[in-house]
């Protein structure tokens, strides 16, 4: 898994912030036998104390006092990989978590693993335990993007888990980052492809960031690696994004949050890193759409101004007045419909500068849906 996560707090995530909530527990790395250039979990390991039975327990109660008016809550196994962990410590984690969800008070068991650490064993156990989500941490379907990540395995033992947790009946979700060694536009779209054959319900969007103790570190400092600007990240992920999206595929993150990070000694990130980088990439989307929009819509004004002023003569001293544009979205898009600090607004302002453009909500317009209407004088 792709996230530095700090450490010993708990959070809930939530993938609507009134009906679904998510308990998070993490899990240590001792379970994990690689060691992936971007990841600095086994050195974070070291310096904590593994998390015992009544740690978890804490943490579920602890964040079950503030969850009862959400409809759906989860208890989520996060960290290095659990089901490469020794079976009996998984099991025991299990118990605990099945507790909960046989008496009722949370609805589903969801945790995070590698794609070489799925087998019929750990499936039945899993099953056994009331497990209900399995994301696995793709990161890239590229081989060479894997081997040059470190990862231990090609995409084919991608494939073979993804089926057999689909088979078994699990919800499964895939992980993918953007911005590796060896990666680009290509072989992005190409994982995102790839995604969408195997099906999953769930997805993850995650551009690389460069954190200390690591070996991509090592590499960046070497001049051998070099991280992806913020708007080839958006760029990047965006095109994902609407692949997945188009699929029916439920993309419950992208991009880390800053709590995410370990910052104990600093971080490098090569621009890729924001705060509220999902809003970058739903806001770029929106720009896109309301882009191609006004110029159809500009397009049809123009021809239909042309038609009304055929053989009439105009002064060339006359000046044009700007034409009044309504930009729409619901309620929930608006935000991405101006773009993160304005950003849309701008790029608009800049770059047609013969509209005045007004953003206005409708709230029968879906989710993702936007409307332009050039109001030719009216």
């Amino acid at each position: 898994m792709p996230l530095v996560q700090r450490l010993p707090t708990y959070r809930h995530r939530k993938y609507n912030m009134k009906t679904h909530a998510i308990i998070p527990i993490f899990i240590p790395h001792k379970g994990c036998p690689h060691n992936c250039i971007f990841c600095n979990q086994k050195k974070i390991t070291a310096h904590i104390a593994p998390v015992t039975a009544d740690d978890v327990v804490e943490t579920i109660e602890t964040w079950l006092t503030t969850l009862s008016h959400v409809k759906t809550v989860e208890i989520a196994f996060y960290g290095g990989s659990f089901t490469a962990i020794p079976m009996e410590d998984q099991t025991a984690y299990l118990k605990i978590a099945k507790r909960y969800k046989d008496a009722g008070k949370v609805n589903k068991i969801h945790l995070s693993t590698r794609p070489d650490a799925i087998n019929k064993e750990i499936l039945d156990n899993l099953r056994a335990y009331g497990v209900d989500t399995i994301e696995l941490g793709v990161q890239s379907f590229d081989d060479r993007v894997l081997k040059l990540s470190g990862r231990g395995h090609d995409s084919a033992i991608v494939y073979k888990s993804s089926k057999m947790i689909q088979d078994y009946g699990f919800e499964l979700g895939i992980q993918l980052m953007i911005g590796l060694p060896g990666d680009s536009m290509e072989t992005c779209i190409y994982s995102a492809k790839e995604t969408v054959k195997i099906g999953p319900e769930l997805a993850r969007l995650y551009p690389t960031i460069v954190i200390e103790d690591t070996e991509l570190f090592e590499q960046y400092k070497r001049g051998e690696y070099k991280p992806l600007s913020q708007d080839e990240a958006v760029e990047r992920t965006k095109e994902m994004y609407k692949i997945l999206q188009k699929a029916g595929i439920n993309i419950i993150r992208v991009g880390l949050k800053s709590s995410d990070i370990i910052n104990e000694n600093g971080d490098i990130d090569g621009g890729t890193f924001h705060p509220a980088f999902r809003q970058l990439v739903e806001g770029a989307i929106a720009r896109e759409k309301l882009e191609s929009q006004l110029q159809a819509e500009a397009g049809v004004a123009r021809r239909a101004e042309l038609t009304g002023r055929a053989g009439t003569a105009r002064s060339p001293f006359v000046q044009e007045e700007r034409e009044k544009v309504d930009f729409f979205s619901n309620s929930r898009n608006f935000s991405n419909m101006i773009g993160n600090s304005g950003r849309n607004k701008e790029y608009f302002l800049e770059n047609y500068r013969q509209y005045d453009i007004l953003y206005r909500v409708d709230n029968g317009l879906k989710d993702g849906e936007y409307a332009v209407i050039i109001k030719n004088g009216d």
